[in-house]
């Protein structure tokens, strides 16, 4: 049960993200337009001009110069969005490297659309699983009201003293972004609290002085300078251990949420469906969750043992709930929304098959790649997918490990 009362809004994906941005009291949003996330920082623009909100909004020339916006505003202590897509995160991608290595807590929305070429406005998450190295948190939300949700939650995780790094909250293109859903919002104040002020961890300055780590002119340091390899080994060292530690604060900020909104999506990191007795079982994130959810109930009430591993946060990997669930399992199956071309099927599967390498049970495991470029997959194509699994679960023989789904071959 939720503690404080909620309204309901009727709100699209892009709508939600901005509300939810709107209460969570952001000093900076530095944006460039780009189909189809353009709506959250337009809908947000508008609560600046009409004055909701005491936000600097800050109109860039391109995403390169957001991001950097954005970063430098991070550095000066500034709470601090912004928002792209696709061709948007790509040209981003030098200023997300130097986001993280500066450990500026920066939260940003990414309506999850395909890269180009052809050119292509619909969703795959291609552009976000490119960008899964560049020390980033990455939360992946199923529905508008979990868009909503993890954007509030983001800045009190990416601001946490002992994670300082930035976050991004993916939402699929059109199929969330686009699509009108109840949505309930907590109350200004409460989200506002629930956030809070930014804290600062202190650092030695040049001085010998212990200071706030941000720019400050009274208290001079030194952010993101030249770093050879005398010590950038160091550092890149610290941001693997501060993903170690962001495990626990997502699961606490997570928890503390569920508390007041009476919301979870499983413990903060997976969500696992009808998995405690499951014999066969897939893995996905995303809006699919919703289709595979439904299948997975129709074929319950067949008899048929299935379940789904939902991956809501994919950096840091939550390795130690995907052997929990999955090891035990008869066969598994990987749906990725994205292609590793020359590689050996999709980038979560990647990850999935290699935690589960050395897992007692060590299930075999195999890949469907789907939906690319916004490509339907309707519920005949999961049903597909589980018959398959249960025929491997029965031979123990895998006759083709990575499978396009859904496409004319």
């Amino acid at each position: 049960m939720a503690k404080v009362e909620q309204k309901v809004l009727p709100l699209s994906g892009d709508e939600a993200v901005a509300y939810a941005v709107k209460q969570c009291d952001v000093d900076v949003v530095a944006a460039y337009p780009i189909t189809p996330q353009t709506i959250i920082v337009e809908r947000f623009s508008e609560y600046v001009a009409n004055g909701e909100v005491d936000t600097e909004f800050v109109c860039v020339e391109s995403e390169h110069s957001a991001l950097t916006c954005c970063l430098t505003a991070a550095a000066t202590g500034a709470r601090v969005f912004t928002a792209t897509a696709s061709a948007g995160l790509a040209l981003m991608h030098e200023i997300l490297g130097v986001t993280s290595g500066c450990r500026a807590p920066v939260v940003m929305a990414i309506v999850n659309r395909a890269l180009s070429a052809p050119i292509n406005i619909h969703c795959d998450h291609s552009d976000s699983m490119a960008e899964r190295d560049m020390g980033w948190i990455h939360i992946y939300a199923e529905n508008s009201q979990e868009a909503y949700d993890s954007i509030i939650q983001a800045f009190k995780i990416a601001e946490h003293p002992e994670i300082l790094l930035p976050t991004l909250v993916g939402l699929d293109g059109f199929v969330l972004s686009h699509t009108l859903e109840n949505v309930n919002v907590l109350p200004d104040e409460t989200v506002k609290n629930f956030v809070g002020e930014r804290k600062f961890p202190l650092v030695k300055n040049h001085e010998g002085k212990m200071v706030p780590f941000k720019l400050d002119p009274e208290n001079p340091v030194t952010i993101g300078p030249l770093d050879l390899y005398d010590y950038y080994f160091e550092h890149k060292r610290q941001q693997e251990e501060a993903m170690k530690k962001a495990y626990d604060v997502i699961k606490r900020v997570h928890e503390e949420y569920a508390e007041l909104s009476g919301r979870r999506y499983g413990n903060g990191l997976v969500e696992p469906y009808r998995l405690e007795d499951a014999e066969i079982a897939t893995v996905c994130l995303g809006s699919t969750a919703g289709t595979v959810k439904a299948i997975v109930d129709e074929l319950r009430e067949k008899g048929v043992k299935v379940g789904l591993l939902r991956i809501r946060v994919f950096r840091p990997l939550p390795m130690e709930d995907i052997v929990k669930w999955l090891s035990d399992k008869k066969a598994v199956a990987v749906m990725d929304r994205a292609c590793s071309f020359g590689g050996i099927g999709g980038p979560l599967f990647h990850e999935i098959r290699h935690v589960l390498y050395d897992s007692p049970g060590r299930p075999p495991v195999v890949n469907y790649i789907y939906g690319l470029g916004g490509r339907d997959t309707p519920p005949n194509l999961i049903r597909q997918v589980y018959q398959e699994l249960q025929k491997i679960a029965e031979t123990k023989r895998i006759e083709q490990l990575v499978k396009f789904i859904g496409l004319r071959e």
